[in-house]
């Protein structure tokens, strides 16, 4: 008796937990006023900007440190700039910065929450100035769509959860599947928002739209026949970003 009283016990705390998780992350639940799409957010702006200052050292010395041309880097400062002032990134309370890592040969590029903007040079080597617009354009939108944030305060809501179901039961692991699963998904989401807002910049910019999908190829060929499914990865197949991306066109150009 002692022992399903015990266990009774655990499954209430259980559920304690996972409902004030529940309510805690409706309660932070908010409209970004850039792209209208609700979100689960628990930081302020100011708080972005303090992690991506912070993190953007740690960053680039893995990459190398900053290429030294700084001729190089005064054009992705120029294109970068060029970008944020005829977005709606100039409204953002954000800080962006563009800086161009030493590494040749790591093809990428990411933006940390706050302004903080990268690309490699094995990237940059690969790339027209329309091109790059695109590239940062991509990147200024992870800025606007808050998804570090959203990430940050997905993973917090998620680790809440597991341990109120591994209170309750041995629950734990399949709660923590799915809330992977989601974040997964939602990184790919998040993927296919910051191409449209990159094309939209593009076009706002008086740069050609479709140089995004040269860009897309390039990372199709960058990435080899070996490429992790879609299901698996973070990001969507190329093929599938170049539709998207191709609708996002016709949708600005057209208005």
């Amino acid at each position: 008796m002692r022992s399903r009283g015990s266990w009774k016990i655990r499954i209430l705390i259980g559920l304690a937990i996972v409902a004030f998780a529940y309510f805690n992350k409706c309660s932070n639940t908010e409209t970004n006023p850039y792209t209208g799409r609700e979100q689960h957010i628990t930081m302020e702006p100011q708080e972005e900007i303090a992690i991506g200052l912070q993190s953007a050292p740690e960053m680039a010395q893995q990459h190398g440190g900053l290429y030294p041309d700084q001729r190089m880097q005064a054009l992705v400062d120029a294109v970068g700039k060029k970008l944020v002032q005829n977005s709606v990134a100039r409204e953002t309370p954000y800080q962006y910065d563009f800086h161009l890592l030493a590494d040749d040969r790591t093809i990428n590029a990411f933006a940390l929450p706050g302004g903080q903007c990268f690309i490699t040079y094995a990237l940059f080597s690969q790339l027209n100035e329309a091109q790059l617009a695109g590239v940062l354009g991509h990147e200024i939108g992870h800025v606007i769509g808050r998804h570090s944030a959203e990430r940050i305060a997905d993973s917090q809501y998620w680790q809440q959860v597991s341990m109120g179901a591994s209170v309750g039961a041995d629950a734990g692991s399949i709660i923590g599947a799915i809330g992977q699963n989601t974040l997964l998904k939602n990184g790919r989401g998040d993927e296919l928002e910051s191409d449209e807002l990159g094309v939209l910049m593009m076009i706002q910019s008086g740069y050609d739209p479709y140089e995004m999908i040269e860009v897309m190829k390039i990372l199709k060929s960058a990435a080899g026949p070996n490429r992790v499914p879609e299901f698996q990865s973070t990001h969507p197949d190329p093929e599938n970003r170049i539709e998207r991306i191709k609708e996002a066109i016709e949708k600005y150009q057209g208005a």
